[in-house]
């Protein structure tokens, strides 16, 4: 897998889920191109990439993993639960 093969797969698979968890019917649908990557790796066979939508009200992160291995996808999703500011001197 390229590393464009899995940033796309990544893609749709938050879209997919948000679509089908997330968003209500009256909100229509997002496209796997308005999921946007924050950030991503590949070590050896594996990738992992963090993701997030444009969406106002979705407070998930999105972490999906590929092991290389055993050509398998993980989606794992996160709710925030708190934001705090901390200044620093």
């Amino acid at each position: 897998m390229t590393n464009g093969e899995f940033i796309n797969k990544a893609k749709y698979v938050v879209a997919k889920h948000t679509n089908e968890n997330i968003l209500k019917s009256e909100q229509g649908l997002i496209s796997d191109n308005e999921v946007f990557v924050v950030w991503y790796t590949k070590v050896l066979q594996n990738y992992k990439a963090l993701l997030a939508t444009p969406i106002k009200d979705d407070q998930h992160y999105y972490e999906v993993t590929y092991n290389g291995d055993k050509k398998q996808l993980y989606l794992d999703v996160y709710d925030k639960q708190e934001n705090k500011c901390f200044e620093v001197k």
